[in-house]
């Protein structure tokens, strides 16, 4: 007998059969009593073990104070504090990174790219109309995830930050803000002015973006941070309207645009969304008063009476005040109820208009309704092509404001929309000509903004034919220029990018660049600012006045600058190209353009990144990156979409640090609110956050924002799983300073992590499996998938180094193990602590950076853990055999374990392993320090080589059809009881055993059952063969006892 751990009690105590017999029956009795006893005292027992835990809990350390001075390096020299505090662990390490100009590009000495190649990522930039939420953390997050993965790759990394002046977002939050404080609007104010107070937020909330992402920990180069209207970014918008008006692509055209009564401008058509109505549905509406509902979801029929007749004809509309503005209803051609009105007119009700009937066979379909349209080709796109095919009269009825015109009719004329609709239903049935009103389900167009419902009208504005500019990125896309992912997102690209309209890209705003067009208004001539021939543009005023001069042939002149400023779209779609310099030929275009990838969220694919693509490629003739990638959209834990007035937004440095839930509240003043929505989402922070967000730190919530990205859209964001990713943190924390212990004062690490051909078989296994876990690391990160990539990192560090070898090399560093093996253990930990470190780095930069500081360092090591080589696969840390054999050895430890557990056996674990085969046995023995080490209460590991040689009373399980694995249970079990357990399990290993012999013995089945699922069978055989053999020998063993 191979035995390990302490000596077993000799078996041959008690030589007689009747004192044999009386023995066991003793034994017994005081097993159930101490069972009994066992069960009494647990609780007891765990509540004694909890307090004495709260009470350890509760000696803290004095509160941290950050005293390294800004940018330099934290002293190491210091003990590590009792246990993992994210505040004083992530202090200080950024500044340093900075002050060494890590997060600048590192290049060859000629500028050029590092052998490796290049990594550039144009950071999407936050709007500066708030303060980050939790979506731009998930952004940065997996970002700098890439860059500092890329960076250790040893390539040329540059990650450049910026932000978006959001010339709407910005400007409402101002408006609103202002007048909530002060009462004003910003006409009170003037255009200067306001402009002033805007310039002000914007360089406040730009510091406060600015904090949030040095917290999060992005590794930008802000010595080239950027803002969408500095002078150089404004030089390219400038220029590309200029460049696109020269080639046709920019146009002026009065046509029907989305306008936003609350904003005052218009929006594109991607900024509209589309709110679904299944039938009457009373709805408020921004600027009414709040008890005020307005009826959608329904149509109406009223009839027109034909003039110089008696005679009626039938329309509907979902829209009753737009009838102010009809100039024509359409019948179909073919229609015999309508033949004999074709070029007749109806006489409009309220306003002196006669209405001419036309005859389309387009808009009208003779099976719905009446068969008879009513026409207002000024507030409806449908109907604005009836009018441009029929040359109607464009009558507009609305005010920029909301109210009706003089066009309206003196009787409307003045009121609000939705006051008016109501009005003109109840003067129709005044007037007779009111039919029904019926249930409808429909869209209503809604401002994403603002809420606000959009009205069609006609404007004089920019706009940019996308349809060329489209062509040309489908192809690119096609040829394999860009990819973009997941495959979701590209069916999306190529079906918006196949039916792309024309982009309106005037805003009718005071904040934002400013349209370089000018109206040429000649002295005594009376043009039409609407038509696009009165107007020139320029990049300079200089360049548009010879421009005009060319225009007037000699004539005197006056120009004007367009008052509208652009969409910010379309200098955001200059984004990867106007931050390195364009159009200047710089030194960054020439080196970082195009960049690698845009990393981005899937719901602005179409609002930004498409925009991208068409004006990169038209202006530079690149696509500007050769990867997309979209995250999802972060929701909170019910899946809701995060919303101010939810109480369910959440700033990322309130994850960071924690927040308390009075202070969550609080920060709901500080907005822009108002009670009623205030006291909404209070209710909503109890309900989510009764106990406030506990403080999780960087490294917690970036691995937890990474491990949720695995392709899908959505991302329910539960902030208790956050928390859990700070344990692991403090997993690692723990870890590395209990390893660090075994550091002694004379280790010194080899100069090369190559194995030394002198590793034991658990040293080896570990050093495959971080191999295994940088390949599936390095693999995932490539695939992007980085819930994979977190899984392998975080399953290396947590089943595989901190559960089985430091665990398993504790007996190999013992002072009283040779120093050749002790010292082979402690360099085989510090190789595994060093490429640990590392693999996490991307993901969780502070933590690795503080304790990768801790270790003693090899020569020529890089000074920082960010700088450092990434591990890769290497050939030298293969160890096939090494984890087939371990793997066994594990399967007795799993085996133990499960086996003690059943049994309620925590203490004094005694374990024999049989088995047949020499190789195995020998392999079991030789780890038997191993094993015991691995089972915690593990006394004893003994390896028999006789089945006799067991002591009496063991349970048993089979582990393969050569091992099985028995444990000492004599003394602390229900003899009698156990019998039947076991009756029980040899009757159901049996049935199974049965089963399969069944299945065996059909006639065809060497014909028809693969050979495959014949081995598998062979082999379930023997396993439930031994199984059987095992639980019998365990049967009879008790039974001799009783």
């Amino acid at each position: 007998m191979h035995t390990a751990g302490e000596g077993a009690p000799a078996a041959d105590g008690v030589t007689s059969k009747h004192a044999a017999k009386k023995e066991a029956k003793r034994l017994e009795k005081e097993a159930k009593l101490a069972a009994k006893q066992l069960k009494q005292a647990a609780p007891a027992s765990d509540k004694k073990a909890k307090a004495e835990k709260e009470k350890t809990q509760k000696v803290e350390e004095p509160a941290f104070e950050n005293t390294t001075p800004k940018g330099e390096k934290k002293d190491m020299s210091q003990p590590m504090a009792a246990g993992y505090n994210p505040h004083a662990v992530e202090a200080a390490w950024y500044d340093w990174w900075e002050a060494q100009g890590f997060f600048k590009p590192q290049t060859q000495p000629d500028g050029s790219a590092n052998p490796e190649g290049r990594f550039v990522i144009p950071a999407p930039p936050p709007n500066v109309t708030g303060s980050l939420h939790i979506g731009h953390a998930l952004t940065v997050a997996i970002q700098d995830c890439l860059v500092r993965w890329n960076r250790m790759l040893g390539k040329t990394t540059l990650f450049v930050p910026g932000f978006d002046h959001a010339g709407i977002s910005t400007q409402s939050v101002v408006e609103r803000r202002l007048y909530k404080l002060e009462g004003k609007t910003r006409h009170d104010l003037g255009r200067e002015a306001f402009l002033a107070k805007v310039l002000d937020w914007k360089n406040d909330y730009q510091a406060r973006i600015t904090n949030q992402l040095r917290r999060l920990g992005g590794s930008y180069d802000w010595n080239r941070v950027a803002f969408t209207m500095d002078p150089s970014l404004s030089k390219a918008v400038i220029e590309t309207f200029c460049r696109l008006h020269e080639g046709g692509i920019l146009y002026r055209a009065n046509r029907l645009v989305n306008w936003c009564v609350i904003l005052n401008t218009t929006l594109s058509n991607l900024e509209v969304e589309q709110k679904q109505l299944e039938g009457r549905t009373l709805l408020n509406v921004p600027g009414y008063d709040l008890k005020e509902k307005f009826e959608f979801g329904v149509i109406t029929s009223f009839a027109y009476p034909i003039h110089d007749s008696d005679e009626k004809i039938v329309v509907a509309t979902t829209r009753p005040e737009t009838m102010l503005g009809d100039s024509a209803i359409a019948v179909h051609p073919d229609d015999p109820r309508y033949k004999h009105l074709h070029g007749k007119f109806a006489k409009h009700p309220f306003v002196d208009r006669l209405i001419p009937i036309v005859t389309d066979a387009i808009v009208v379909d003779m099976a719905f309704g009446t068969g008879a349209v009513k026409i207002t080709p000024a507030h409806d796109p449908n109907d604005y092509e009836v009018g441009v095919r029929h040359g109607l009269e464009f009558i507009n009825i609305l005010n920029d404001d909301g109210t009706l015109n003089a066009n309206a009719g003196k009787k409307f004329q003045g009121m609000k929309r939705f006051h008016a609709r109501r009005e003109v239903v109840k003067a129709l049935g005044e007037a007779g000509l009111y039919v029904e009103t019926k249930d409808n389900p429909m869209q209503i167009p809604i401002c994403s903004k603002s809420g606000d419902i959009i009205e069609p009208i006609l404007k004089p504005q920019w706009w940019v034919n996308c349809k060329p500019l489209a062509e040309e990125a489908i192809k690119r896309t096609r040829n394999g220029e860009l990819m973009i992912s997941p495959k979701q997102s590209e069916a999306d690209w190529y079906r918006w990018l196949e039916n792309i309209q024309d982009w309106c890209i005037s805003r009718q705003l005071w904040w934002g660049h400013r349209c370089p067009a000018y109206f040429v208004r000649v002295e005594g001539v009376d043009a039409d600012v609407n038509d696009g021939k009165n107007w020139v543009v320029g990049r300079t005023l200089e360049e548009a006045t010879e421009r005009a001069k060319a225009l007037v042939n000699g004539a005197n002149f006056t120009l004007e600058q367009d008052e509208d400023v652009l969409d910010t779209w379309f200098s955001s779609g200059l984004w990867p190209f106007s931050i390195m310099g364009w159009p200047e030929q710089t030194h960054d275009l020439s080196h970082y353009y195009p960049a690698s990838m845009l990393e981005t969220g899937w719901d602005i694919l179409f609002f930004w990144v498409a925009r991208m693509v068409l004006l990169g490629i038209y202006l530079t003739g690149k696509v500007p990156f050769s990867e997309v990638l979209c995250h999802a959209m972060v929701r909170d834990a019910h899946g809701r979409k995060m919303s101010k007035t939810l109480g369910n937004v959440v700033d990322p440095l309130d994850v960071i640090h924690g927040l308390p839930l009075v202070n969550l509240h609080q920060k709901l003043y500080e907005g822009n609110l108002d009670e009623k929505e205030i006291a909404k989402a209070i209710a909503g922070q109890k309900k989510d956050f009764p106990r406030g967000i506990p403080e999780c730190g960087t490294d917690g919530l970036r691995f937890a924002l990474c491990a949720y990205s695995g392709g899908g859209r959505d991302i329910n964001l539960d902030i208790l799983r956050v928390e859990g990713y700070r344990k692991f943190c403090n997993k690692i924390f723990n870890a590395t300073k209990f390893a660090m212990l075994k550091f002694d004062s004379t280790f010194v690490p080899s100069a090369s992590p190559n194995p030394t051909g002198n590793e034991s078989l658990v040293e080896r296994w570990i050093l495959h499996k971080l191999n295994i876990a940088s390949a599936s690391v390095n693999s995932h990160l490539e695939q992007r998938n980085f819930m994979a990539a977190t899984t392998a990192a975080h399953n290396f560090w947590l089943y595989e180094l901190c559960d089985v070898f430091i665990e398993a090399m504790k007996p190999m560093t013992d002072p009283t193990v040779c120093l050749e093996i002790r010292t082979s253990a402690q360099q085989t930990l510090y190789t595994c602590l060093d490429y640990g470190l590392r693999l996490l780095h991307p993901f969780m930069p502070f933590v690795t950076e503080e304790l990768w500081q801790r270790l003693p360092r090899r020569i020529n090591d890089d000074p920082s853990i960010m700088v450092s080589r990434y591990p890769t696969q290497d050939a030298r840390f293969v160890f096939d055999d090494a984890e087939r054999q371990f793997e066994l050895v594990l399967a007795v430890v799993r085996t133990g374990r499960s086996l003690a557990a059943s049994y309620n056996l925590q203490s004094d674990i005694q374990l024999f392993i049989h088995a047949s085969d020499i190789t195995e046995t020998d392999l079991i023995q030789s780890q038997a320090p191993t094993i015991g080490s691995l089972i915690k209460g593990c006394t004893k590991v003994a390896v028999v080589g006789d089945l006799s040689q067991l002591p009496p009373g063991c349970g048993s399980t089979a582990l393969s059809p050569t091992v099985a694995v028995y444990l000492a249970v004599q003394g602390f079990i229900d003899l009698e009881g156990e019998v039947a357990k076991l009756e029980k399990k040899i009757h159901a290993v049996n049935l199974n055993l049965d089963k399969l012999l069944k299945a065996k013995s059909q006639p065809d089945y060497r014909e028809s059952v693969p050979t495959s699922v014949q081995q598998a069978n062979e082999d379930k055989q023997k396993v439930l063969e031994a199984e059987i053999a095992a639980l019998q020998q365990s049967k009879g063993m008790f039974l001799k006892l009783q």
